[in-house]
């Protein structure tokens, strides 16, 4: 069986459709479509039900969804157990999003290489859909996402709540920023609490989706947006980005997911390894809380999009 007919299936499968398909598989929507064809001729029955609204599972395809996970699961077992070199006896593959790799994801492996030494671990990048992906494919055990999408198969587990807070690159900034703010897009939720509470910024012109990575933007420019407090302490620290005084701030919290079939010793002292660089993650972000509230009026930082009652 080849292995792009399964994961181009369970893609269009988890999408609904074939264009979807292909822009997260990164081919032309034909070439999907031919996958496809060529896996109903080797299975004898169609597996999806075609129309303008998109692509359905047949009976048939939702009896196979399941053997075509299990097929990549043992494919991705064995390419991983071949693939381990001498010296090491296990294996675990770890995905993170770009934000949550500096001061976490690289603290994490840390740990892990120092508790398990015979362990061969292998980083991944992407966004959730690309993590959630390889989550489902067994390409990954474990990924650190801000807003998970379960799936069959996969655990949740919060790790970290996140704070992003308004950081500007010049000295003694106020919330009139003067046309220099960039709007980092954090996700719906962000977007929404966002419109509701700072209006007259949620259009400024120069949008990002980059995450914590718009830090390397704004620190060399003249610059304002939202970023994680754990993340721009050092920036903070070096006096390189300053916290914005009375900005609220945005509670975002840090997932890993985990699959389910995820050897339970090495989960266990994955999860305690994780847990300790948390631990410090969550420290460097309540220092930064604490710096603005020191810097904010009456000492309180609000949650952006929250009513208030100011009595």
């Amino acid at each position: 069986m080849d292995i792009t007919l399964l994961k181009t299936f369970l893609e269009v499968a988890a999408t609904g459709s074939f264009v979807s398909a292909s822009d997260r598989l990164y081919v032309t929507q034909s070439a999907v479509s031919l996958r496809i064809q060529r896996l109903e001729d080797s299975l004898g029955k169609p597996m999806f039900t075609r129309s303008k609204a998109g692509a359905e599972l047949t009976n048939a395809g939702r009896e196979f969804e399941r053997y075509a996970l299990s097929i990549i699961r043992v494919w991705e077992e064995a390419r991983q157990q071949v693939a381990i070199p001498e010296g090491f006896t296990r294996s675990l593959t770890i995905g993170a999003q770009y934000s949550l790799w500096p001061r976490m994801g690289f603290r994490w492996i840390d740990g892990l290489r120092e508790t398990m030494p015979d362990l061969n671990i292998r980083a991944e990048l992407g966004m959730p859909d690309r993590l959630t992906r390889f989550l489902i494919e067994g390409i990954m055990h474990v990924g650190l996402l801000y807003m998970p999408q379960l799936r069959p198969g996969l655990v949740a587990e919060q790790v970290l709540e996140e704070e992003l807070v308004m950081v500007a690159s010049w000295k003694n900034p106020t919330m009139d920023l003067g046309g220099r703010y960039v709007f980092v897009d954090w996700g719906p939720e962000f977007v929404g609490a966002h419109a509701q509470a700072l209006p007259e910024l949620t259009n400024p012109g120069l949008t990002f989706s980059l995450g914590a990575m718009a830090a390397e933007y704004i620190v060399n420019r003249q610059g304002a947006a939202y970023l994680p407090a754990r993340y721009v302490k050092k920036y903070i620290d070096a006096g390189q980005l300053f916290l914005v005084p009375d900005a609220p701030r945005f509670p975002y919290p840090v997932w890993a997911v985990w699959r389910d079939d995820v050897d339970p010793e090495i989960r266990k002292v994955a999860a305690q390894t994780l847990h300790s660089v948390t631990d410090v993650a969550e420290a460097d972000g309540e220092a930064v809380l604490a710096q603005l509230r020191d810097i904010s009026e009456d000492h309180e930082v609000e949650v952006l999009g929250e009513p208030h009652d100011h009595e």
